[in-house]
C-alpha cells in the first residue's frame, strides 16, 4: 500500500476513516479542561508569569511590540496542519504550545458517504483495486456497477461502462469550520498558561547559538519567541521558501521541494435544479493529486500541458444546500487571482457527469456564486514531508499534503508529537524524510 495511504490510515487502528475524525474531535470538545471559559486578562497574566513580557491580554493584535516569550513547543503555521499538531502536544503531553502565523487560520489552503467515479476500463480496474485496499484495511467499501451508481445518484450519467468505488462513512468537512473548532479547543489551554497564539506576526528568523545543532527559538516581527523543546515548521507550500528565509545567514540550507499548487472551487449557493447524496470525484482528481506537472495523466479530466493545468469534476452539496464544484490544479506560483475561464471550465467538467448542467448557464448564477482559491502544498511524489531537518536535531517540518490535509492532520500530528516526545514507535517515517525528495 503507499505511503500515503498508510499514513491516513494511520489516523488510528480502525483504519482511519474520516468519520472517526470526527470522533476524535468529538472527544476533544468533551474533554474537562474545555469546561474553562477563556478570560483574556486571567489568560495574559498566566502567560506572563511563564515569561519576560507582561500583557493584560493575548489577543493576535494585542501583543506587546518587542516582548520575550518562552515555550516548549513553537509552531510555525495556523493551519489545519499546525492547530492540530498543537492540539496533539496539548492532549497528549505536559508541553506548552504558541503557534504563529502572518495572517489568521486557514488563510492558505485549507454530504453522507462518498464516490469516486469511473468511466473507462483502466479507471474500473483502479476502483475495483482501491475497493479491496480499503476492504482488506477494514474500512467498508463497496464497487458499484453504472445501474447502482444510478439508484445513488439520479442525477449522474457515466455510461454504461461506468462505475464507482463507494464508501458509505467517509465524511466530509468544512475546512475553516473545522480548524474554528480546533482551534477554539486548544485556545482553553491557555487559561492554565500552555496555549498562546502570535497572528499578523510573521516569523523573520531562527534562534541559534554559534554553531549549535540546536535552534533556540523564532524571531517574528514583534515578538522573540523562545522554544525549549521543539520549532515545527508547517506553513504548508510557504514551508520551503520560508525556511530557505529563515536560514538565510546559516550554513545550513535545507532544501524543501514543496511548491504551491493552485485550486479553484465554485459554490453555487441555494442551488436547486438537482440534489446530490453524497460527495462525488472522478478517478481523474485522483491521478492529478499525484501526478508531476510533466506526467501524462489520467484519460478522465481535461488537461492543458501548456500552462501545467488540470479540471477533474468534483461535487457535492453542503449542509446549507449549496452545490460546490471543482476542482482545478494549476502551478501559477503564488498566484492567488481568480481565473475566470477555469471557472467556466469547472462547469462545463461538471455538465460532461450531470446532463441537467448542459441546459444552465453559469452568468444565471452571477449574484448566488462564490470562488474559493487555495494553494495546495505540493510533492512531487504525492507524500508529506514529516521529519526533522538534517543538521539541526530539535527543528521538524511538517508539509506537502496538498489537498489532503484534513485527512492526514491527525496522523500528522501524531507522528510530529511522537518525533518530538522521542517515542516514534514502529511507524516508518523514511518515505516522508526531507532528504532526497527534489523535484
Amino acid at each position: 500500500m503507499a505511503a500515503n495511504t498508510i499514513l491516513c490510515l494511520k489516523l488510528n487502528s480502525n483504519a482511519g476513516r474520516p468519520s472517526l475524525v470526527d470522533s476524535s474531535l468529538r472527544k476533544l470538545s468533551e474533554s474537562s479542561l474545555l469546561g474553562y471559559r477563556i478570560n483574556q486578562k486571567s489568560w495574559g497574566s498566566m502567560i506572563s508569569k511563564r515569561n519576560t513580557a507582561r500583557t493584560s491580554s493575548l489577543s493576535p493584535r494585542s501583543y506587546p511590540i518587542s516582548a520575550s516569550y518562552s515555550f516548549d513547543v513553537v509552531i510555525v503555521g495556523a493551519g489545519i496542519i499546525g492547530l492540530t499538531i498543537a492540539r496533539q502536544f496539548l492532549l497528549e503531553s505536559n508541553l506548552s504550545v504558541a503557534v504563529i502565523d502572518k495572517a489568521v487560520p486557514c488563510s492558505g489552503a485549507t454530504g453522507a458517504g462518498s464516490l469516486l467515479i469511473g468511466r473507462t476500463p483502466e479507471e474500473t480496474t483502479m476502483l475495483k483495486r482501491r475497493v479491496q485496499l480499503l476492504t482488506e484495511a477494514g474500512v467498508e467499501a463497496k464497487y458499484l456497477s453504472s445501474s447502482d451508481l444510478l439508484l445513488e445518484e439520479p442525477a449522474l450519467t457515466v455510461g454504461e461502462g461506468g462505475c464507482a468505488a463507494y464508501v458509505p462513512d467517509d465524511f466530509q468537512f468544512d475546512a475553516q469550520r473545522t480548524v474554528a473548532f480546533i482551534e477554539k479547543a486548544n485556545r482553553r489551554f491557555g487559561s492554565i498558561g500552555r496555549y498562546a497564539e502570535f497572528y499578523y506576526d510573521p516569523a523573520i528568523s531562527l534562534l541559534r547559538s554559534g554553531s549549535s545543532r540546536k535552534v533556540g527559538g523564532v524571531q517574528t516581527l514583534k515578538n522573540t519567541i523562545y522554544s525549549n523543546k521543539a520549532v515545527v515548521i508547517a506553513a504548508g507550500c510557504w514551508s520551503g521558501t520560508l525556511m530557505h528565509d529563515l536560514m538565510r545567514e546559516s550554513e545550513i540550507l535545507p532544501d524543501v521541494p514543496v511548491k504551491p499548487r493552485k485550486g479553484h472551487l465554485l459554490v453555487v449557493e441555494n442551488f436547486n435544479s438537482f440534489r446530490l447524496n453524497h460527495g462525488l470525484m472522478e478517478a481523474g482528481y485522483v491521478d492529478h493529486k499525484a501526478a508531476s506537472q510533466h506526467s501524462s495523466l489520467s484519460t478522465s479530466g481535461l488537461v492543458n500541458h501548456d500552462n501545467t493545468l488540470s479540471i477533474s469534476m468534483t461535487a457535492t452539496m453542503d449542509t446549507m444546500g449549496n452545490l460546490v464544484l471543482g476542482s482545478s490544479r494549476q502551478f501559477c506560483g503564488f498566484n492567488t487571482r481568480v481565473d475566470e475561464s477555469i471557472i467556466d471550465r469547472i462547469w462545463k467538467r461538471a455538465g460532461d457527469f450531470f446532463p441537467p448542467m448542459r441546459e444552465l448557464s453559469l452568468a444565471d448564477f452571477s449574484e448566488s456564486r462564490k470562488v474559493r482559491i487555495g494553494l495546495r502544498p505540493y510533492m512531487a511524489d504525492g507524500k508529506p514531508v514529516i521529519g526533522s531537518i538534517p543538521g539541526l536535531s530539535n527543528i521538524f517540518l511538517a508539509t506537502g499534503h496538498e489537498g489532503g490535509g484534513l485527512c492526514m492532520a491527525l496522523g500528522t500530528a501524531e507522528m510530529v508529537a511522537n518525533l518530538v516526545l522521542g517515542k516514534p514507535g514502529n511507524f516508518d517515517y523514511t518515505p516522508f524524510a526531507v532528504q532526497g525528495r527534489g523535484l
